[in-house]
């Protein structure tokens, strides 16, 4: 089916947002995607299916699909999803990772046509299904609560803030795996966390900051002198990395620790692409 915007959204001016989605409707709108992508056998690798021959042929999480939950999740009698269940966020939440888990596109198989039986697959393309299930997801996971959206990664994760959507996302430049690029995005994880507290929020910021740090002599031979030691005194004057008495206290953290963690994470992508290519950087 062709994606669209439909007529009420279109028509709708910047001041009159859609109301946002209840946790019983969110429930209703993901069993009707799971149940979509279950008709186009999406979940066969998955979950297996049902023979006329064979009886129940598990998939990849085997015949009891909520004893694979108790074990992964801890969590029993979830499966199969269903609106009366009344699931309550986390619930749910892990439900949506779950199914991303498990989600693939069927590429190759065969119809068994006795007694009608159906479409059996071999072969599946589970990064491609993925990826279809995400963007079907992420369509109603916005509108609930206050905006969250399925990470390439399988995480359900708060949105981020409207324009910076692109740089949570993206794919550092290759510098130093454990010391950079996985300290990034285990802070953008903590940030976009959907219960951080803004002590949580806060040590994301630090934790970027102390990222810079670790690439401050490569940034002494890119930025003037100047320049380099600006971009640390804004964390270390907003009382975020020490404990002084001149340091500025009074600020609205809601307001700037989201600026300031945008503004670090696109300063260590900068910082890095200048180091990667060699470029003498502000001068």
């Amino acid at each position: 089916m062709r994606r669209k915007v439909y007529y009420s959204v279109r028509t709708r001016g910047p001041n009159h947002a859609p109301p946002r989605m209840e946790l019983d409707h969110l429930a209703s709108a993901i069993i009707s995607v799971y149940s979509q992508f279950d008709a186009q056998h999406y979940f066969q690798e998955g979950f297996g299916y049902h023979c006329v021959d064979e009886g129940h042929v598990g998939g990849r999480v085997g015949k009891d699909v909520n004893a694979y939950l108790l074990r992964k999740a801890g969590k029993a009698e979830l499966w199969p999803p269903r609106a009366e269940a009344g699931y309550s966020e986390d619930d749910l939440f892990d439900l949506i990772e779950f199914m991303f888990d498990c989600v693939g596109k069927p590429l190759e198989g065969g119809y068994h046509s006795y007694y009608n039986c159906g479409y059996h697959y071999s072969k599946f393309e589970k990064e491609v299904g993925q990826e279809e299930f995400q963007r079907e997801v992420n369509e109603i996971l916005r509108q609930y609560s206050t905006g969250f959206e399925l990470s390439k990664g399988g995480e359900v994760l708060a949105v981020a803030e409207s324009g910076f959507e692109s740089l949570v996302e993206q794919e550092l430049p290759e510098y130093d795996p454990e010391n950079v690029e996985g300290r990034v995005k285990a802070a953008v994880k903590k940030f976009r966390y959907r219960r951080a507290l803004l002590e949580d929020r806060r040590e994301a910021v630090r934790d970027l900051v102390d990222v810079l740090e670790y690439l401050r002599p490569q940034m002494k031979e890119k930025f003037a002198s100047r320049d380099e030691s600006d971009l640390f005194n804004i964390a270390n004057n907003f009382a975020l990395r020490h404990h002084n008495p001149q340091q500025k206290s009074d600020y609205d953290p809601e307001i700037w620790l989201d600026w300031m963690f945008y503004f670090y994470l696109s300063t260590i992508s900068a910082v890095l692409r200048m180091i990667n290519r060699g470029s003498k950087g502000i001068k």
